[in-house]
Parts: structure tokens; sequence; C-alpha cells
């Protein structure tokens, strides 16, 4: 199976450095390249790709505005952001417009194809540096958050899970941890999401850390 790529960046030889790694690797399908926030809008409306490679800073409209926007409308697309900058600020908003994850464009090639792999496939697991990233971002009094569900919504088995996906567990590990079938952790997967009104498994684990539902976040608030 293709997974079909639009590429979105202003700079040209950004564009054309990222299909060059994308086309030398089986699976993927570079179907458009956008320079700008508003040309990556309009061409998913009219590709609708399975996989946006969004750069943050643009002119006009950013790409953290283009990600809400084509969230809005298309939902089942999956957004990367592509950044030179780890700001704390620019990931958390990210996360918040629904991004399901973030790359730095400094990243060793070889790790961009595996996480974006991981991604499509509902295997990926937060890096253990964007749960460090959120965790501090929480923690500050001026911090913005994710709306907030109680977490006795869950029933005993979604928690399990929610703290396997936050522990950055993938759905294989979990089913073998839980002794159920990997089908079954993507249902429930599915459940705790429609509970927590959260888009994805970023989200997902930012809510568990604010709310000191996995092990890292009460270690780190520790320190």
């Amino acid at each position: 199976m293709n997974y079909r790529v639009l590429i979105t960046d202003d700079h040209p030889l950004a564009r054309k450095a990222v299909c060059a790694l994308l086309e030398g690797e089986q699976g993927f399908e570079i179907v458009g390249e956008a320079d700008s926030g508003e040309r990556a809008v309009m061409m998913c409306h009219d590709l609708v790709p399975d996989l946006v490679l969004m750069d943050i800073q643009m002119p006009g409209m950013s790409g953290l505005e283009a990600t809400r926007r084509i969230k809005q409308y298309n939902p089942h697309i999956k957004i990367v952001m592509l950044t030179v900058s780890d700001d704390v600020a620019d990931l958390f908003t990210a996360i918040q417009n629904g991004a399901q994850g973030y790359l730095l464009k400094n990243m060793d090639p070889d790790d961009w194809i595996v996480y974006l792999r991981g991604l499509l496939d509902d295997q990926n697991e937060i890096s253990r540096h964007i749960a460090d990233r959120l965790f501090l971002q929480f923690r500050s009094a001026h911090a913005q958050t994710i709306e907030e569900t109680k977490p006795n919504v869950l029933s005993q088995r979604e928690g399990e899970i929610l703290m396997c996906v936050a522990s950055g567990q993938s759905n294989r590990q979990i089913a073998e941890q839980l002794i159920i079938t990997e089908n079954t952790v993507k249902n429930h997967i599915k459940n705790i999401l429609a509970k927590l009104s959260l888009d994805n498994r970023v989200q997902l684990t930012a809510y568990a850390i604010r709310h000191g539902l996995t092990q890292y976040s009460q270690k780190q608030s520790r320190k």
C-alpha cells in the first residue's frame, strides 16, 4: 500500500530534499507540493492525501493555521509539522490544532522514515523528548490547556491502555502486555479518544501526563 503525501514548504530546496528522501522509500507516493499554507488547504481539499508534511513558519498563512483548517474539513488526514526549532509553544499549538506529529528538519533521515511509517500504520509511539516538552508546558502557570475531561469516564481496561500509550508503547506491545489482540487495542484507543474528545495519540499522551496517569509524569513532577 502506498501512502499519498503532500509536501508543504515555502522553500523549493526544502521541498525537493523531502521529495528525494521519500521517493527513495517504498510505500510513499508524492501527490503534490504546496508552497504556502493557503495552497496546502486547497490541495488537501482536491487531493485528500493520507499525510501532509507541513512547514510551521511560512509567509501568509502559517503551517499551524493551515493545519487547523485542514483538520476542520479533513480530520482523517494526518499532518506532521516540520521545523528547525523545537519551540514548545509551536509544539503545543500544533497538537491543539490536530497535528499527529512533529519532526525536526535536522533529524537523521532514517529516523524520519521510521517515525512516518509508524505514524501511518498507527503504531507510532510519542517520542520521550516530546513528552518531556509537553510536561514542562503543562507545569507552566501560563500554559494553554487541552480541554479537560474527568479520567473516571474510562473503564478500567481503557485506563490501562491509556497509561500504556502514554508510556510510549506501540499497539503490539500493549497487546502483548495485556494479552489481547492488536485490533482490540485499536478499538479501545478509538473509544478512549472519543470519550476524552481528543484527536490522536499525541494529545492522548498529553492528557495522561496532565492528569498524572503515567509513571513518567509522576517521576518528572518530583524533579
